[in-house]
Formats: C-alpha cells, structure tokens, sequence
C-alpha cells in the first residue's frame, strides 16, 4: 500500500478503528500531534464522524467544505488531529472538539462557535531564545512571552486562529484537570495535592486518586471551561 498507509492492526490503541475487515489504514505525517494523541483527518472522518467511506470522499469533503482544525483550512486527509483541537465545517456550521473518552479512545464532543475558538495548550517545557522566554505547548507551538510567569504543568487557552493567551491556568490545589493518560484516562477531578511528581485528586464521585503529573492537563480553576462530555450542555463551559 506504500508510505501512506499502516497495517490497520498496528494502528494506535487510541484510534477508534475497525480491527477487521480492510487491511490498512491511512498514517499521519508529521505535524502537532504524535501517533498516540493524534489521528489522521481521513480516519476521523471515516471512521469517528462517519461522514465518508472512502479515501476518494474524504479529499472531496476536504477540498469542497471548508474544513478548519484549530481556525486554519486543512486539505490534507493525512493531517493529525489531536486531543483538544477544534474542527470547523464551515459550510453546515459544526464545531467539534477532539477529546478522550474513558476508554482512551480518541473522540468527538459537539460544541458551540464560541467554544471552538478557545483551545486548551499545556506547558511542556521552558527555554530561552535570543534572550526571550519561549513557552513550548504540548502540541508544538512555542510562544515567547514577556515574563516568566508560567510553571511546566501549567496550561494557556489560546484564543484562535490568532494562538493569543487569553488564560492562564496554574496546576495547583483545586484546578480541575482532565487525565491524559493512565488507569483513569478520561476523567474529570480536582486537585487536592502535589507531591513531587505525583497529583493527587478528587473525582466527581468523591474518591482521592494518585497519578502521574504528566497526565494531569488543567482545564479550569475549579471548573471545565471547555466541554469535556457528550452530555454537557455548553452553557455550562462559557468562559
């Protein structure tokens, strides 16, 4: 199948894809998101949304509709989407973001216009350039910023498609994070402690649960301000 394709069965456990049946499924190029976190536009489309079934009609939906990841047009069925992007079909005005459900799968949430022009970036690391401080996201974006106020862990939403800090979300006792990974993938709580490299939390059940700090993404001060679930309404998100 050449360079554009992987055997479906190696496929991410994180795609939500069929095993059986068609042999191979189309791979990502190199882009914000890494084979674990991201998945190509074609499978999304295909595979998550439903809206094609072939390769053939993705690149028409692609080239016809209006496609906008993140406030930019994207034509390329092979681009990856990721966890917390947003997706515009200009032509039915539909916005959706990208989020991970409770079994780790890479899913949609239905949300308004207003939301999908907030994206959530986490801090992952902190470097000088030419004498600036640049902040580099998890998604590889870098902002230079004036003053050192941010802490790796923390998280900026970004306002689109300008990529403008909007918030700043510090990691700290009684943020609300959203597990990236893990045991408890996919679930909302609240920040009760830090230790070291360790987060302890309080989930919407009341229970104290202890995990990595890398897979706490902070979403709010002491709620989402981005929809998380099929079922919340988004009023519930407005910032």
């Amino acid at each position: 199948m050449g360079k554009d394709h992987i055997k479906r069965l190696a496929a991410p456990k994180t795609w939500q894809t069929k095993r059986k049946g068609l042999s191979f499924i189309t791979k990502l190029v190199p882009g914000p998101h890494s084979s674990d976190t991201g998945m190509p536009l074609s499978v999304l489309l295909k595979e998550v949304l439903n809206y094609a079934n072939t390769t053939r009609e993705v690149k028409k939906i692609l080239n016809t509709s209006g496609i906008k990841i993140d406030g930019k047009s994207r034509k390329d069925s092979r681009f990856p989407v990721g966890i917390f992007d947003t997706i515009e079909f200009t032509n039915v005005d539909e916005h959706f973001r990208i989020v991970l459900n409770r079994k780790g799968r890479i899913d949609l949430v239905k949300i308004k216009k207003e939301e999908s022009l907030l994206k959530p970036c986490k801090i992952i690391g902190k470097t000088m350039v030419r004498g600036k401080l640049q902040l580099n996201l998890f998604d590889g974006k870098n902002i230079i910023v004036d003053k050192n106020l941010y802490s790796v862990g923390d998280t900026l939403i970004l306002s689109l498609p300008e990529q403008k800090i909007s918030k700043h979300l510090k990691l700290g006792k009684k943020s609300t994070i959203f597990l990236t990974g893990g045991k408890h993938i996919g679930e909302i709580g609240s920040v009760e402690d830090i230790v070291e490299s360790r987060v302890i939390y309080k989930n919407d059940k009341g229970d104290l649960i202890e995990t990595s700090k890398k897979y706490a993404f902070v979403v709010g001060d002491n709620k989402p301000l981005i929809t998380l679930n099929k079922h919340e309404p988004d009023e519930k998100h407005q910032s």
